[in-house]
């Protein structure tokens, strides 16, 4: 089916999928992918450069397809999708070559029984990426992954996310006026059919970002195929405020991160642990922030998720800060509480909604601890003056990424790997792992000496002579080093004579 995007004032035809054509449209991506595989990298990255050029020219027309769809503005969507994707092409112009170059191995470590052998790595396209996005950042997060992909090599089959063609379709037509060729890319539709079927039809490896429990049942699908999977998942981020953090500076940051994206963003601050010294003043400043007569309504099915956990947490003893619950049946967002303790439900759960916890620590080994408590482990965050005693406390946190006085922003830096641990996935996206992760690595040995004792029939000398060498090599004082020589020599002249008694 041939689509054009009139409203982007591009003239570019585009094949969209059609469930029953999934199978096919993968078959013809390996064709595709067969000679894109054999184009110079240097003319790959061409391309991206002119699609820098075009996603800059077109800024507008990205943010406002991505926006629409989720009724935010266009103005966020230009600053956290556009931009950083824009910062991603030239990451990729820049490092692409250096990060996927064959790598050769000198001889300086080259063991005594490899002589005369000579080792490459080389990384090698995986072939067709199926790359299932998600729904509340439908330009970036498919978007990064989807270039990255093309610049190793591969054909791509994308699955966005609800409400995500618009933005998908967006990109695709400014990634085909860029020089790609058409059939590396194939727009399948946004239904969890879509991607079961695409699944069936056996990409060579698959890229979600969604929640964990989605995650589980893609996996499930993938294990009888044995395809490998980037699996970016829930968060249910914490920050660790110490007792001699900027108040200030928290507020703006739990503010923004509550509300960006209206909350629909993976690494929002969900859980906040701060000093016992300062809670009362933090919880106070977010109360300020969000006025109840400025609260709004979550959406009926998001209130019908959440409600239920927020009424068993109030039913335990914890309060409102901001926020609360309507007598129709909706929450009034954003919903800051407090004095939720250890082990409470609230605090192990995903919630995609702007809801934060305050909980309130006696030091820095108890809000690690409860930190660690969440199935959960996306990112995290440290507030304090004292930077030597954050970067300790960050390195104590066990998360994908750690920001220390900051908050969401510094992970879209192209240059850095994005991923999570434990329910929060595995593998990474973006940056040279990321790009590296859309390979397969190749060994090349050559050996041009003559050299080849391991085909040689085995000698009654050989087991004292390894020894010896062992002894040699791996020895653990230079006195043991020193004898296990003087045994190789003997070894190896009682090998000589061995041999050539049996040549006789």
């Amino acid at each position: 089916m041939v689509t054009h995007n009139a409203s982007a004032g591009l003239a570019v035809s585009l094949a969209r999928v059609e469930m029953a054509s999934i199978p096919a449209a993968l078959s013809a991506a390996r064709v595709a992918q067969t000679r894109w595989a054999d184009t110079p990298l240097t003319e790959r990255l061409d391309r991206v450069r002119e699609l820098r050029h075009l996603i800059a020219d077109h800024a507008s027309t990205l943010a406002e397809a991505s926006a629409s769809a989720r009724q935010r503005p266009a103005l966020e969507s230009l600053t956290a999708e556009v931009l950083p994707l824009a910062e991603a092409c030239r990451f990729l112009e820049r490092h692409a070559a250096s990060i996927l170059a064959k790598r050769s191995l000198g001889r300086r470590e080259l063991p005594l029984w490899l002589a005369g052998v000579r080792r490459e790595i080389h990384r090698e396209p995986l072939g067709v990426v199926l790359i299932i996005g998600p729904g509340n950042y439908p330009l970036l997060l498919p978007g990064v992954q989807l270039i990255q992909s093309l610049v190793a090599g591969n054909a791509v089959l994308l699955k966005p996310g609800v409400g995500g063609s618009g933005a998908a379709l967006a990109l695709i037509e400014l990634i085909v006026r860029a020089g790609f060729p058409a059939q590396l890319v194939s727009l399948l539709p946004e239904s969890a059919a879509a991607a079961r079927a695409a699944i069936e039809a056996r990409p060579d490896k698959v890229l979600f970002t969604g929640s964990a429990a989605t995650g589980e049942t893609i996996l499930q699908q993938l294990a009888p195929h044995l395809i490998p999977a980037t699996m970016e998942l829930s968060g249910s981020d914490a920050v660790v405020v110490r007792a001699d953090a900027d108040l200030d500076l928290v507020t703006k940051a739990l503010v923004f991160g509550l509300t960006l994206n209206a909350g629909a963003t993976c690494m929002a601050p969900k859980r906040v642990f701060v000093h016992r010294s300062i809670a009362t003043e933090l919880e106070g400043r977010l109360a300020r922030a969000f006025p109840i007569e400025l609260s709004l309504r979550l959406e009926p099915l998001l209130s019908a998720s959440v409600r239920p956990v927020l009424e068993e947490a109030l039913a335990a003893g914890v309060h409102f800060i901001a926020g609360g619950l309507h007598h129709d049946g909706s929450v009034l967002a954003p919903v800051v509480l407090g004095g939720a303790t250890p082990g409470s439900r609230l605090l192990r759960e995903d919630l995609f909604a702007p809801v934060l916890i305050v909980s309130t620590v006696a030091s820095d080994d108890e809000a690690v601890t409860r930190a660690h408590e969440s199935p959960f482990a996306l990112g995290a965050s440290v507030f304090s003056r004292d930077h030597a005693a954050s970067r300790e406390l960050a390195a104590r946190l066990h998360a994908g990424v750690v920001s220390v006085n900051d908050l969401i922003v510094p992970t879209a830096d192209a240059h850095l790997p994005f991923g999570g641990r434990k329910r929060s996935g595995f593998g990474v996206t973006r940056g040279a792992e990321g790009l590296l992760e859309l390979t397969a690595s190749k060994v090349i040995t050559v050996n041009r000496g003559q050299f080849r004792p391991a085909f040689e029939p085995p000698n009654p000398q050989d087991g004292a002579m390894f020894q010896a060498y062992l002894g040699l090599t791996h020895g653990r004082s230079l006195l043991q080093r020193a004898r296990a020589l003087v045994a190789l020599f003997r070894s190896l002249s009682r090998r000589t004579k061995t041999s050539k008694q049996s040549n006789l």
